[in-house]
């Protein structure tokens, strides 16, 4: 959450900064007037899972609850093309590899016990952004931008305590910041992502230990989220 606040304030100075300055000769001022822009992005992000437990209670007296309780830094690689619609606007096809994992732990709740899986996860992600941007001053034009991705999970695996299903769709919310460079535009962009689909699979005809399936039946709703800090360059 630090490097996010962090992040949050670089692109606040940033823009209070450029409405302070004096105007200076642009850097590629025809850029964002193209029909079609092209780049490529590379970021870092936070996998989570939201879940949603429901207190089952097993024939052993057993009740499970689950959480993500640690998450390590992912990364991100893609390409970028970005359709002009006007000076404010443009339509945007991210399409994106994203690698992470996540550590779910179920916790019993009279004794303590606990279980865990790591969770990776490799998602290839194809969102359509539409972005809003203000009037350009100087080499800095902030905007924000909203879309959906749908997604695929190339690394599931089976016969494990917690089954997801490979797709999903995500809602993304930003914000970010075109940096005009003599050579090329730098864009960073602080994205936060939504899963919308309850991904819990509860068809275990995997399982070949039914001792697990505790784990499935305890819990009803599981929906990914993400938050991340990309680059574009473009």
């Amino acid at each position: 959450m630090k490097r996010i606040a962090i992040f949050l304030f670089t692109i606040l100075f940033c823009v209070i900064g450029s409405t302070a300055q004096t105007r200076k000769v642009q850097n590629r001022p025809y850029i964002d007037q193209r029909l079609w822009h092209y780049g490529f992005l590379i970021g870092m992000h936070v996998q989570d899972y939201k879940i949603v437990n429901n207190g089952f209670i097993t024939e052993d007296g057993e009740t499970w609850f689950a959480d993500v309780a640690d998450y390590s830094p992912g990364f991100s690689v893609g390409v970028l093309g970005e359709l002009y619609l006007n000076k404010y606007m443009a339509l945007r096809f991210v399409p994106t590899l994203s690698f992470g994992d996540k550590r779910v732990v179920w916790l019993e709740q009279k004794t303590n016990k606990r279980e865990s899986q790591q969770v990776r996860s490799a998602y290839l992600g194809v969102p359509i952004d539409l972005k809003f941007a203000a009037e350009r001053f100087n080499n800095y034009r902030p905007y924000v931008m909203l879309g959906i991705a749908p997604t695929f999970d190339l690394s599931v695996k089976k016969a494990r305590p917690l089954l997801v299903k490979p797709f999903d769709c995500f809602i993304e919310v930003g914000m970010g910041c075109d940096i005009y460079l003599p050579f090329f535009k730098l864009i960073p962009e602080l994205k936060f992502s939504f899963g919308l689909a309850n991904i819990i699979d509860k068809k275990r005809t995997d399982l070949t230990d039914k001792s697990l399936m505790k784990f499935t039946e305890s819990i009803d709703n599981v929906k990914s989220r993400m938050i991340s800090l990309i680059f574009y360059f473009e």
